[in-house]
């Protein structure tokens, strides 16, 4: 039986995008030339939330992307399943952009090596940000996030969930899952 723990609810969620928010403005001096990436599938939802909280604290619009990064997983041929494409939506160039990619948990950074292999694909930014809403650690390869919501230390066996809701009436909320 999976016992479930709530290590993060839907105040903590919004407190955390709004300081990472702060600290991806402090940090690249305000919104010029910076974009909004969400990986897609659990990237996407905070990525908007924090293109939204970032457009109304500077007052302008910051364009916001989405990637799938699908084809470019080192692990795609290693599973006789199918892989299921979604949409890449980036209607902006990345030339000469400061991109901040959007993920919700970092775990091992094949995920966001993925995603940096993808945007290049798209263009040459200027520099590529990484923002997490979890860092759980268990890196297998050389990357960090440069805007961290919360650090959980877990163990390998146990599952990290983000779940943000689409409209203001679903929890928002993050578990951690063992068994």
């Amino acid at each position: 039986m999976k016992t479930k723990k709530v290590v993060m609810d839907g105040e903590g969620i919004d407190r955390s995008l709004t300081r990472i928010a702060y600290e991806i403005l402090e940090e690249n001096k305000g919104g010029r030339d910076l974009v909004i990436v969400g990986i897609r599938e659990g990237g996407v939802f905070l990525a908007k939330r924090l293109r939204e909280k970032i457009s109304s604290i500077e007052g302008v619009d910051i364009p916001l992307g989405i990637i799938d990064i699908t084809l470019y997983r080192d692990d795609i041929f290693a599973s006789n399943k199918k892989p299921i494409l979604g949409k890449t939506d980036i209607p902006f160039s990345l030339d000469h952009t400061k991109v901040v990619l959007v993920d919700d948990v970092l775990f091992t950074g094949r995920t966001i090596r993925a995603a940096m292999d993808a945007l290049i694909d798209f263009g040459r930014p200027t520099l590529i940000q990484l923002a997490v809403l979890i860092d759980r650690g268990h890196r297998e390869l050389p990357i960090r996030a440069d805007f961290v919501g919360k650090n959980l230390p877990s163990a390998l066996w146990e599952e990290v969930s983000v779940h943000i809701g689409a409209t203001l009436t679903d929890t928002d909320e993050v578990v951690i899952e063992e068994g």
